[in-house]
């Protein structure tokens, strides 16, 4: 599954250094605005240790993990939705992603220019924030004048429906509520889901420290942010991607090393990783064999019979049963034939509500 989730910030908050870190590519990280001026992309690979064990289990000729998109896109500035700085380009590029990463400046440090003058996270979520919601409300007045009196006139269901998502959008917006707080009916979501409005993308905030402020979890700056966050229902990571740039240059054993020293049990990297995919309503299944042990991503509550199509469309459109069973179970008899032998491997249909550590065989015939 193509996921995305898009980090986005004011200048020089630390974007690309975070990129850098978490795609191990050199992209430019300089000290100016604009510094990054395309949407740089780079899958981000899910730290999974079950896939070590079916790795040691069933030496496959190949081991693929799961993954996702982060997407860098260019720093935003006040007046974005006006057309300053990058504009409407910046808008365009986070429209295309599935949730949004905002990296926020809790650190001070006079060497690194900000472009509102000084240190100030709420004041930094609120310039994006508000950026992002004038965005999206051109959107919905334009749509409005459009097809309001036209829906008014014919009584058609579908425009009707469509106008009301809209009504409750522009009440919102102009209460400077995100999207994603309002209580659509599912009819209303489907009617403006084309739309890709910003404000009803998933959102979390990523606080960027120094390295100290990473070490003891928090300083000034990050309480602010999670009592901003707690009051609005987002997530928040503490991060210091400056040291998050330099671990991703160490082997697993000089990282582990270097983080124990530090006095913490995991990286930012990986709570954001973690937080972004369960933001996103993410979980793993996996099949496994000696050809290949691959982790495969799919939406939560999604059914076996899609599960398959993340495949491919023939093992969907050619479903016949589903041989699960948990990893749990697997780890516990450490062999296959004892797994079934002890009633735990099921056949299951098409409806079957696939679970997180599923390890899956599709029946299929095409």
């Amino acid at each position: 599954m193509a996921l995305k989730a898009g980090i986005v910030g004011l200048p020089n908050v630390g974007k690309s250094t975070l990129f850098n870190a978490i795609t191990k590519k050199n992209i430019l990280a300089a000290n100016y605005p604009f510094a990054t001026i395309d949407p740089n992309v780079g899958m981000v690979t899910v730290p999974d240790s079950r896939l070590q064990f079916l790795e040691d289990l069933y030496i496959p000729e190949s081991t693929v993990p799961t993954s996702f998109e982060f997407t860098d896109i260019a720093g935003l500035v006040k007046g974005a939705s006006r057309g300053e700085g990058l504009g409407n380009k910046f808008l365009s590029h986070i429209r295309e992603v599935d949730a949004i990463v905002e990296v926020v400046r809790c650190f001070d440090d006079v060497n690194i220019t900000h472009v509102e003058g000084k240190t100030d996270p709420i004041r930094d979520i609120e310039i994006i924030n508000l950026e992002l919601i004038f965005a999206d409300l051109e959107i919905v007045e334009n749509r409005l004048s459009k097809i309001e009196k036209k829906a008014q006139t014919t009584k058609d269901k579908e425009s009707l429906i469509e106008v009301s998502a809209l009504s409750k959008s522009k009440e919102a917006l102009m209460a400077s509520k995100p999207l994603r707080y309002v209580d659509y009916t599912d009819e209303e979501k489907a009617s403006i889901k084309a739309f890709n409005f910003i404000t009803l993308k998933p959102l979390i905030y990523l606080a960027n420290v120094d390295e100290e402020s990473f070490i003891h979890g928090e300083n000034e700056y990050t309480k602010k942010v999670s009592e901003y966050a707690e009051a609005e229902n987002s997530g928040v990571v503490v991060m210091c991607a400056k040291l998050e740039s330099e671990l991703s240059e160490m082997n697993i054993d000089d990282k582990k090393q270097l983080l124990s020293e530090l006095g913490v049990n995991s990286s930012g990297m990986d709570r954001l990783i973690f937080q972004t995919y369960n933001l996103l309503g993410l979980a793993t299944f996996f099949t496994a064999g000696p050809k290949e042990v691959r982790a495969w991503t799919f939406r939560k509550n999604m059914k076996a019979k899609e599960c398959a199509g993340i495949i491919h469309s023939d093992i969907e459109r050619g479903f016949i049963k589903a041989e699960v069973m948990k990893f749990d179970d697997l780890e516990t008899y450490k062999d296959e034939k004892k797994v079934q032998e002890n009633g735990k491997l099921r056949l299951e249909g098409k409806d079957y509500i696939m679970q997180d550590g599923d390890i899956v065989y599709f029946r299929f015939n095409v």
